[in-house]
């Protein structure tokens, strides 16, 4: 059937259109490419550094680092324009001049575990991708106990070439060991280690960045409110870290881990309530976190139970432990059969659930998982009640399929004595413990995400009762867009008295909002103390 004069006219409106945009389109490609090569000096070899979505290989770069798929299969968010796999510091200088001359965003990623995609994906921003997977050395300097880290590399890289020059020293940062250090460190950075030595942002004594200019910065030239952001206010707002200086931390040569498990009929909520009494309190040396979730009942066919991991590192040996837990928990029944004595970088193994396998599995820096998840975070001030924690385990026990994971790690130790200013990562004294919510599941459909999604919502808004208040405070790191898009609102919650200095820093760094994205620090000016 004809199509009358108006639809016509509507269907060479759309076809003008998109054939605008397409042209539009590869003159910015064209127009950034050119730029690239006379900021850089290269030429052919640009092929190997700029891929565009008309490229074989963009789509397995895009994804060669995405630990969290839901956002590449949704329709409603914007992939790069181009991504940059820079292999020099020039390469970043170049991405970021010829973005801000040809209209573009920069998003910048070194190990894909950012929760909410940001990174690489936007709600509708023209961006460039900046990889850094290739910017990866690690340069340790045993003498003055310090190593440079770019920030493509993982934490499993930076674990093991540390432990490669010298078995007594590590670092405090997370146990997930793809993780990649450009956007851990600069959020926070919190693990086994930070009860003994503070956070990663705690430990970072230099870095090198380029930006919104260009430029490349150290300390001394990008002065001290600058270095300041970086260390806990996530440097995606501020500038592309191209490599950290951080101090490193002694550690023993025999640490103990182990791993003691209880379920319900195994007094596990009488033995969390007494954790989130003692956890906050034992000695710096003891680091005890508790993973809890809903399993099956072994002894009850048809029952579910909860089972509650008590996941814990020792820095010393089993006889020290041994001491320690007699005297501070032993309700939990721990005994020499569930020590673990080993090296640091062999804990590294174990709580990154590699135990038993040769240490050269840290350098793997591929997705463990090719899955979609979704967390939340909280922190607690207050003990929760064993009564609540009942209503806590119902709640788990509803979600049927892939498990809602609680992962409740304890504060305290030198976490109390840093100031909440210190660093924009506020997060101290009367804290007793951080909660993460977590659920991973393998389906992309649409109606199994949302079921996800509507689990782990439920569970957070039941919690909001039992944890911090005034602001309801959240971790960086474990990003959450649930918390919304206006800075006001999450800003106090992420970073507390400190999101007024930080909005003040960018200002001053990055009027323009260059370095932008959906929960991105806005740049305004305030009176802060």
């Amino acid at each position: 059937m004809a199509l009358s004069a108006s639809a016509s006219l509507a269907v060479l409106s759309l076809l003008l259109t998109a054939t605008s945009a397409i042209s539009s389109l590869n003159a910015t490609h064209e127009g950034f490419m050119k730029c690239f090569l006379d900021q850089t000096g290269t030429s052919n070899s640009s092929s190997q550094l700029l891929y565009s979505p008309n490229t074989t290989a963009y789509d397995a770069i895009l994804r060669s680092s995405i630990q969290n798929i839901r956002f590449i299969y949704s329709s409603s968010t914007t992939k790069p324009v181009l991504i940059v796999t820079a292999t020099n510091e020039s390469h970043v200088q170049a991405a970021v001049v010829c973005s801000r001359t040809h209209g573009l965003r920069v998003r910048v990623r070194s190990g894909g575990h950012d929760y909410e995609g940001m990174s690489y994906v936007s709600e509708g921003d023209r961006f460039i991708n900046v990889d850094l997977a290739a910017l990866r050395s690690v340069t340790v300097d045993a003498e003055h106990g310090t190593a440079w880290v770019q920030a493509g590399a993982t934490l499993g890289e930076v674990y093991y070439t540390i432990a490669e020059k010298n078995r007594t020293v590590g670092f405090s940062a997370g146990v997930c060991t793809t993780i990649g250090v450009g956007g851990h460190f600069s959020g926070g950075g919190i693990g086994t280690l930070s009860r003994k030595y503070g956070t990663a942002a705690d430990n970072i004594v230099d870095l090198r960045l380029v930006d919104a200019n260009g430029r490349i910065l150290d300390r001394e030239s990008m002065g001290e409110d600058y270095f300041w952001a970086i260390r806990g206010g996530g440097a995606a707002s501020f500038g592309i870290v191209l490599s950290y200086k951080i101090e490193l931390n002694y550690v023993p040569p025999i640490v103990t881990a182990f791993n003691v498990i209880k379920t319900l009929k195994q007094d596990a909520t009488k033995l969390v309530t007494k954790w989130q009494q003692i956890g906050p309190n034992l000695d710096e040396n003891l680091y005890i976190r508790v993973i809890a979730l809903a399993k099956d009942d072994d002894e009850a066919e048809g029952n579910r139970t909860i089972q509650a991991v008590f996941n814990s590192l020792y820095l010393g040996t089993c006889k020290e432990l041994l001491t320690e837990m007699g005297s501070r928990f032993p309700e939990l029944g721990f005994e020499a059969a569930d020590c673990n004595e080993m090296s640091w970088l062999e804990s590294v193994l174990f709580f990154a659930g590699y135990s038993g396998r040769p240490t050269e599995v840290l350098l793997d820096r591929r997705p463990e998982f090719n899955s979609s998840f979704k967390a939340k975070s909280d922190f607690v001030r207050e003990p929760v009640t064993e009564t609540t924690l009942e209503e806590i385990w119902r709640i788990l026990m509803e979600a049927k399929d892939e498990p809602l994971v609680l992962i409740m790690e304890p504060f305290g130790g030198v976490l109390d004595e840093i100031a909440e200013s210190a660093t924009p990562f506020p997060h101290r004294k009367g804290n007793l413990y951080i909660i993460q919510y977590f659920m991973r599941w393998f389906e992309t459909d649409v109606e199994t995400t949302e079921r996800h999604l509507n689990w782990l919502r439920k569970l957070y808004a039941f919690m909001t009762p039992y944890v911090s208040k005034n602001p309801r405070a959240a971790y960086l790191n474990y990003k959450d867009i649930d918390l919304g898009r206006t800075a006001t609102v999450w800003g106090p919650m992420y970073f507390k008295n400190n999101f007024n200095r930080l909005a003040s820093v960018k200002c001053q760094v990055d009027p323009d909002n260059f370095f932008g994205n959906e929960q991105s620090i806005p740049p305004i000016k305030y009176d802060y103390v």
